[in-house]
């Protein structure tokens, strides 16, 4: 069952947040990079943008955590039906967001990163994912347009701002990963770890993640890392 729940929009340090909680123990932690180890999952997350209520429980079973998209396409769900867990909005300068999130997640699902491009042509569930980004990335969450800069900054501060709205203060944690280990643990209520706090997926990196298997949270049933 869901403990935590990650409401940043990815390219918000989604994937430093999934790895931090894993090491915490708090994992395994659903984040984008699932459903590359999981292609049917796609099947779920389609179903949960066309309209299936609980759909996008299926693809979670076993997870304690989640970030980034699909997950946070269905914020608002997780929250109400999680009522215990514990939430945590992952945000960072909107302009630097924009170039990141243009460079990285639009380039890719336009097919402006050749290496990704040519991975994304033999992925079994190239079509599920695509049609995913379109519905749930484009439309659920940037109104069905990511071409206009300030449309799309826009979206990423009402959503951010959604989220301060809906979640009680006691109940949320604004965040930025840069902030490391000492506010994420008080709030999670777990102690700060000797090592170092982990940065992970610099845009410099994106490409390289695209594909390849999750490797910091254990598989579903596995034991969570110490």
């Amino acid at each position: 069952m869901l403990r935590t729940i990650g409401v940043g929009l990815g390219r918000t340090g989604t994937m430093t947040l999934k790895t931090a909680l894993c090491r915490l123990g708090l994992g395994p932690c659903y984040h984008f990079t699932e459903v590359f180890a999981h292609p049917d999952h796609l099947r779920d997350w389609l179903a949960a943008a066309r309209g299936e209520p609980q759909a996008w429980r299926r693809p979670l079973a076993g997870y304690a955590a989640t970030t980034d998209w699909p997950g946070v396409a269905f914020w608002r769900e997780m929250v109400d039906a999680r009522p215990d867990a514990k939430i945590i909005l992952t945000t960072r300068d909107a302009g630097k967001w924009y170039e990141s999130v243009t460079g990285t997640v639009f380039a890719a699902m336009a097919g402006k990163i050749p290496e990704t491009s040519a991975r994304l042509a033999a992925f079994p569930a190239a079509k599920e994912l695509a049609e995913f980004g379109r519905e749930a990335v484009v439309g659920r969450t940037f109104g069905g347009d990511i071409s206009d800069r300030e449309h799309v900054i826009a979206c990423y501060e009402r959503h951010n701002q959604e989220v301060r709205d809906t979640v009680p203060a006691g109940r949320l944690l604004d965040y930025r990963v840069a902030q490391g280990w000492e506010p994420l643990c008080d709030f999670l209520g777990v102690p700060v770890p000797a090592e170092p706090f982990p940065h992970t997926n610099e845009q410099s990196s994106f490409a390289g993640t695209v594909l390849r298997p999750p490797a910091d949270a254990p598989r579903p049933g596995a034991p969570a890392p110490g």
